[in-house]
This record gives C-alpha cells, structure tokens and sequence, in this order.
C-alpha cells in the first residue's frame, strides 16, 4: 500500500477545503436560544390559564419553533399537544388533528405523550360525531398507557362515546369495571358515577340512573369542581324534564350560571336548550333569544378563532422561512470572504502538494519496476540454473563419459555421440526459447508451435492441433504472452511429474473466446493434491486476463486442463 506523507497532506488539504465550501455556518447557530424557548412557553402557559387562547397560542407557537433549532423533542410534543388543546376548546377539531399529526414524527416511543396525542385525536373525532376512529384512538390510548389509573380516563371517553352510540349495554360494561377498580382521584370517580347514572337513566333504568347522579353530583359539590358540576345537572336537568319541570329548570338555570361563569359555550347551549324545551313560564321567549343570540355567536367566534390560529401558523412559517433566507445570505457572504482569503493559499498548496505527490510517485513506480525486475531476472537465473544443474549437466557429463569410455573409430559410436550432442542442443536451444523474450507478431505460431514441439521424445509424441485456427492478430499482446506461458508451464509440469507418452494440446475458438484442451496419458493425481507451484501460476496468469482454467485428473488417469478467455 502507497502511504506516502505528501498524499496524506494532500488529502488532508482537499477535505479542508472541501470543508470550508459546506455551509456549516447556514446550520449553524438557530433563532432561538433555549432561554427563549423557556421565556415563550412560560408566556403560553401563564395566559393559557387565563384563557388568553389566542395569545396562549402564539407563544405556544413561537416556544416551537425555537425548540425546533434545538431539537428539543420532548418539548416539541409537548407544546404542540397544548396547542391542539386550545384549538380543541375553540372548537378547531380538524385543526387540532393537524397540529396532532405535526408531532407524530417527533414520538419515538410508547410513552405519556403519546397517549395524550391518541386520546385528543379521539376526543376531535368524537366531537365531529366520527365514532368509530374515536374508538380507535381511545383504544390506542389505552395501550401506550402505563398504569391501570392511567387507562381510566380514555376508558370513560370510550363509554362516552358508546352513550352518543346508544351502545348502553357496552357503556355500562366498560363504567361498572372503572368504578370497581381503585379511581385515580375524586374527579375521576365523580365522572365514571355521573356517566354510569346517565347510561342507566337513558337505557330506562331511571332510578338506578337519578341515584347514580346524584351520587356523583354530591361529590362534585364536595370536591369543589365548578366544571364538573355542569355536567351533573345537565344530566339530572334532562332526567327531570319529563317528570319535574321546576326541578328540571332549576337544574339547567344552576348549569348555565356556572357555565356562563367559567366561558364554556356549549354547556351554556346546553342549558338554554332546557329551560326552552320546558317552557320556564315568560322567561321562555328571553332564553330562547338567548340561545339563538349564542349560537350565532359561538359560531363565528370559533370561525375566527380557527381562522386566527391558522394565520398564527402561517405567519410564524412565513417569518421562520425569511429568518432562515437572512441566516442563508449572511452564511453565503461570510463563506465568500473566507473563500476569497483562503482560495489563493489553498491552491497554491494543493499545486505544490501534487507537484510533491507525483514526484514521490514516479519514484516509487520507478523503484518498483526495478525491484520486479531484478526479481524476475533472479527467478530466471534460478529457474536457467536448477535446468542446467538437473537436465543440461547430465547429459554432458554422460556425453563426457562416452568419450573416455568407449573408442570413436567406429561409425555407430560416432552416430550415438553426435545424437548426444545434437539432443544436448535442443536442450539449450529449448531452455534458452523458456527465458527468451516471447515474440508476439507475425511468427507467434510458429514460435509457440515449435516450443511445444521440443517437448517431442523418442519416448513421447506430442501433438498440437489447430494452432492455425486462431487469428493470432487479432489477440491481445498480453494474452499471447498468458497463453504462451501457460502453455510452457504445463508442459514443464509434465515432463517433471506425468510421465506422458501421449500429450495432446486442441486449440479452438468462438467469435468472442478462445479455448485450449491440454490432455496427457501420464499418471495423473489426486484432484485434491494438485502440484501448486506451476499450476497456481497459471492460475493467476489466467485470471489476471478474465479467463477461466478447469483440472481433470485422477491417479493413473492422465491429466486434462480446460483453458478459455475472451479475445
């Protein structure tokens, strides 16, 4: 591997650079410290209290958006959560569900906030009368819930739901368990009591009903629970219509002064609608003003209200796209001025850097040919040595021999030592055509042809079809070179190894491969004991081109090579 200091400075200077171009400063530092996040919400909640919804909502509002650069996601949630309230108290319901679902993304996990979500989505799909996805929701609610106490209240708003449903049977169910188990508090168990007395009263089980209401009217007055008390003599309001009128009114009258009290519109329609429907002597006429009066009023100040908190969204958006454009411009103009500072040293840098890089780089190149050369020429000196040392020496020394040994006057001595010395040079001529440069033009053929053949014994008959077959100019310098090699190498592996009398080498093509079959009748291996040395070579010879090399052999069953490339 090149581990050279000049690139890693190189390197480290272009990811610098490149560094300086990434507008960190456009990411950088966000509207809102958390300061002001804290100052913003704490605003939200004081005037939420105070039922200043609209001023609630836009702190809440402006509290989002600075937790948003902080990726506060917990206070995200929350704040959105409350803003979904007060949307619902002014009747926004398909405005809180899209508030709801801006913090869905934010919820990691089951947890308190996101029960909450689910629980106000089935509370504004109850209100706009979609039971059914208010049931989910409540059942969601339920299952995101920690604790039994905790389930309580989405239970009560599931029976709730039923009632509206006229499911009486399933309310009663779902209210008798709640009230059988420990309530979390005097509010819960005064809800549960006074729903389970008007599911009875409404299923004709009056008295059972007025019992149960009662009950839980009393703990209301007992608990101190202004809003909650509403909703008791609502129900004992309508339980007494048809039978006491007077009770009836006075029930109704007591609803709509709490109400009108504590701001609630609806219990205060409610009311009016009682004392109307029961004829409260010749006050009936001035309720009825009343209630039309309200109603028309209700209407449009929710229609306001829904209209004011979406302009609150879409102002802050508004505002929150051109603080980010100013935040772009001002982070685009200091990059600039730091792009024109330090351009000019960068580049002189990077130019000295590369011109540093590629001077250590011709050297290592030039190192590493020399190195592979020497290497190569050492391989072959050994390879030319180990020859001579263990084929060329014998013969010589056996041809010496002969002529110390035996009288040369006879003309058959004679023949034998000439053919000695005749085989002693084809055995130089054949170690010097292994070492020798590979001509790869015109004679490539007859090259390669003539080098298989001094594998030719009187003992071994090698034969070489089709040769003339292959376009030889067509092929690649570098594939010749494979080819000769690989050829060579297995030919050396037979004479060492085999004992073949027989070699066969088929050369054949297809429009875009080339394909050798190498068969011998020597004694083969073992498939799993291959000899490693030559043939790992030609392994890598072939590879190193796209080709592909299979073995066949089994002992005593001759050896076979399977050779194909791309032309």
């Amino acid at each position: 591997m090149l581990r050279s200091p000049f690139l890693y400075l190189f390197i480290f200077l272009v990811i610098l650079s490149c560094k300086e171009k990434i507008p960190n400063a456009i990411t950088t530092n966000t509207t809102s410290s958390k300061k002001e996040a804290i100052r913003f919400r704490e605003k939200a909640i004081v005037n939420f209290e105070k039922k200043n919804f609209n001023i609630a909502f836009y702190n809440f509002n402006k509290s989002k958006i600075a937790y948003e650069s902080l990726k506060d996601t917990a206070n995200i949630v929350y704040i959105l959560i409350q803003m979904a309230s007060i949307q619902q108290i002014n009747g926004d319901y398909y405005g809180s569900k899209e508030t709801l679902t801006e913090a869905l993304p934010y919820i990691k996990k089951k947890d308190i906030y996101s029960a909450s979500i689910n629980n106000y989505f089935g509370i504004a799909d109850k209100e706009l009368s979609i039971y059914h996805d208010a049931i989910y929701y409540y059942n969601e609610a339920i299952k995101d819930c920690e604790t039994e106490i905790a389930k309580q209240s989405p239970l009560n708003n599931i029976a709730v739901v039923y009632i509206l449903q006229k499911k009486y049977d399933k309310a009663i169910n779902i209210l008798e368990s709640i009230r059988n188990k420990k309530l979390s508090n005097l509010e819960t168990k005064a809800r549960v009591i006074d729903n389970l007395g008007y599911t009875y009263f409404k299923k004709g089980f009056t008295k059972k009903g007025f019992v149960l209401m009662t009950e839980g009217f009393a703990i209301r007055i007992q608990n101190n629970d202004p809003y909650g008390s509403i909703e008791s003599n609502l129900h004992l309001a309508e339980c007494y219509s048809k039978t006491d009128s007077k009770k009836s009114n006075h029930h109704a009258l007591q609803a709509y002064e709490t109400a009108t009290k504590l701001n609630s519109i609806d219990e205060r329609l409610k009311a009016l609608q009682f004392l109307i429907s029961n004829g409260f002597s010749k006050e009936s006429n001035r309720h009825a003003q009343k209630y039309i009066t309200l109603n028309d009023s209700i209407i449009k100040i929710r229609n306001n209200y829904k209209n004011k908190f979406a302009k609150i969204k879409y102002d802050s958006k508004k505002e929150k796209d051109e603080n980010q454009k100013l935040r772009l411009e001002k982070a685009e103009n200091q990059l600039s001025l730091q792009e024109a500072k330090y351009q000019k040293i960068f580049f002189i840098i990077g130019i000295t850097s590369l011109c540093l890089l590629l001077l250590y780089l011709r050297k290592f190149y030039q190192n590493r040919n020399r190195i592979e050369k020497i290497k190569t020429a050492y391989d072959t000196e050994t390879r030319i040595a180990k020859d001579i040392h263990d084929e060329l020496a014998n013969d010589v020394f056996n041809a010496i021999t002969f002529t110390q040994t035996q009288p040369l006057e006879s003309d058959n001595r004679k023949e034998t030592l000439i053919k000695k010395l005749d085989h002693i040079y084809s055995r130089v001529r054949g170690i010097s055509r292994e070492n020798n440069d590979i001509d790869t033009e015109t004679n490539y053929s007859a090259n390669l042809k003539e080098t298989l053949s001094t594998y030719n014994l009187d003992t071994r008959n090698v034969i070489i079809n089709n040769i003339e077959k292959i376009n030889w100019h067509d092929i690649d310098k570098i594939k010749k070179i494979t080819i000769y090699r690989i050829l060579q190498e297995l030919m050396v592996n037979m004479k060492k190894h085999s004992e073949a009398s027989i070699v066969v080498i088929k050369f054949d093509n297809s429009p875009k491969k080339i394909f050798i079959d190498y068969t011998d009748n020597g004694k083969g291996c073992d498939q799993n004991k291959i000899i490693k040395n030559g043939l790992q070579n030609m392994e890598n010879r072939i590879l190193a081109v796209k080709g592909t090399i299979t073995f066949d052999t089994q002992p005593e069953k001759g050896f076979k090579v399977k050779i194909s490339m791309p032309k």
